[in-house]
């Protein structure tokens, strides 16, 4: 069976799981093809943690999850060394970032001082504590979730961790056909309990390295620098993305291309994915705060107001 057929297998497969999120379920999807972190800002107990246990089953990965609170310590995280009497030295102790899959829950509840903890892992897929710096796993992916900005025991994550994640999504509430049917399995036990692995991690890299290859047209190229670079000279925009922005849309746009049995990125690609990609890196200005404009209203007059390119072998 080919890469791709097995990935929309297992895509399919999760849907069963995870019901009435489909599109959901095919951004999480692209993104871990992509080679990138998830961000889901979400109420509690809409199913971010069975999402996440159903991607672990499915590619075959060893996951881990953080309950994030105030007393979470980054050696927690990263791991720290321990005198051990019998050998006369110290022995490091891996924490619960040595993994595939983290899950990091309610990430926005713990110190700032943990939530730093995880810039290197996130962006260098590794861990450097007493001076020596050890490799995580490969693939290496994070999903974190966040409560909604002001809720009790919340404080805000800083530009820097946000840039780290290469989308932001909302799982949201279930439809009330699915809702349903939630209800009527609530006796047969845990709906992951199903599944299988469908893809290796070995798999799933190589799948990446091919979606790197994807071709993307130059044009596509400046459309896509031009839609980021006006984020940072908007007069409703704080700040802007910076070019981890640029990385992202190009990597995930190639991811969703592959996905869609495409041989190169189109510009309804980066139309379709611009906001979820870009929201989360932007600070709005007090003057759109003030009157209450959305950031996804914001990137969407920015879409609106940069053509896309016209090229006809991609129309």
């Amino acid at each position: 069976m080919r890469s791709d057929q097995k990935i929309w297998q297992l895509i399919d497969k999760v849907n069963e799981v995870i019901l009435g999120k489909q599109q959901f379920v095919f951004e999480v999807i692209a993104a871990f093809l992509a080679g990138g972190n998830v961000l889901l800002e979400d109420i509690p107990g809409v199913g971010k943690t069975t999402m996440a246990l159903a991607l672990s089953k499915v590619f075959g990965m060893e996951w881990n999850r953080v309950q994030f609170t105030p007393d979470v310590l980054p050696s927690d995280l990263t791991g720290f060394s321990i005198y051990q009497k019998e050998e006369g030295r110290f022995v490091y102790q891996p924490g619960a970032v040595f993994c595939n899959l983290l899950l990091a829950d309610e990430i926005n509840r713990t110190s700032p001082k943990t939530q730093s903890a995880l810039l290197e892992v996130m962006e260098e897929k590794q861990v450097t504590v007493d001076g020596e710096t050890r490799p995580l796993p490969r693939p290496f992916h994070v999903i974190a979730t966040q409560n909604p900005t002001g809720t009790a025991g919340t404080q805000l994550l800083p530009p820097a961790q946000m840039d780290r994640f290469l989308i932001s999504l909302s799982m949201g509430y279930p439809d009330p056909h699915s809702e349903i049917l939630l209800a009527k399995q609530v006796s047969v036990g845990k709906r992951t309990d199903q599944l299988r692995p469908i893809v290796s991690t070995e798999e799933l890299e190589n799948i990446q390295e091919e979606i790197n290859d994807l071709f993307i047209h130059d044009a596509i190229y400046q459309y896509i620098v031009e839609l980021v670079g006006k984020t940072r000279n908007h007069p409703l925009i704080e700040l802007g993305a910076s070019p981890r922005a640029t990385i992202a849309l190009v990597k995930f746009t190639r991811a969703v291309a592959w996905l869609n049995g495409f041989e190169f990125v189109q510009p309804s690609d980066v139309v379709d994915h611009f906001i979820p990609i870009v929201s989360h890196r932007v600070v709005l200005s007090h003057k759109a705060q003030m009157e209450g404009i959305s950031k996804k209203g914001v990137l969407q007059r920015i879409l609106a107001d940069i053509p896309k390119p016209a090229l006809r072998r991609m129309t």
